[in-house]
């Protein structure tokens, strides 16, 4: 049978076991990127200025989308009375041209919803906070890239994987 000293003493190490591992379970979900800092709220006319700017943005993205399928239709619509005689190649070199186009387009058209998620952010009180951390997203990187969602270091190790 154990003595009443050893029995403490385990007793002491089981606790000392838990509480490290609390601390190490604490730790290890800060650094999964969970923590959460506390968002302060911005002026009524900072937020409205933000939301002024990014309304202006999507505006210009839709026009530039709207633009671009327009050029793409009249493209096609050229490409398909102009194809008498085409060989191989000519048909290869029409399809690459489409799908860069296309490609152009749907690029415009992810800004498009990158600047409209932006816009849901802001109205919901998210706006300049990182997603995956939770801390503020630095003033210089939104005057560049409004819609960003991820602060710079969280963008990093993103483009990394």
């Amino acid at each position: 049978m154990a003595k009443p000293a050893e029995t403490r003493t385990t007793a002491t190490k089981s606790t000392a076991t838990k509480s490290t591992a609390a601390k190490s379970t604490a730790t290890a979900t800060e650094a999964k990127g969970t923590k959460v800092a506390p968002k302060t709220t911005r002026s009524a006319a900072e937020t409205e200025k933000i939301r002024v700017a990014l309304v202006e943005r999507l505006g210009e993205l839709k026009d530039e989308y709207r633009s671009t399928v327009s050029e793409i239709t009249e493209l096609q619509r050229d490409r398909l009375t102009d194809s008498a005689g085409d060989d191989q190649a000519d048909t290869g070199t029409k399809t690459f041209e489409r799908e860069q186009e296309i490609s152009l387009a749907n690029t415009i058209l992810e800004r498009v919803t990158q600047v409209e998620r932006a816009l849901d952010r802001l109205g919901e009180g998210g706006y300049g906070w990182c997603e995956r951390c939770g801390n503020p997203i630095p003033v210089e990187r939104l005057a560049a890239f409004p819609s960003a969602t991820l602060c710079v270091s969280c963008k990093q190790l993103e483009e990394r994987r």
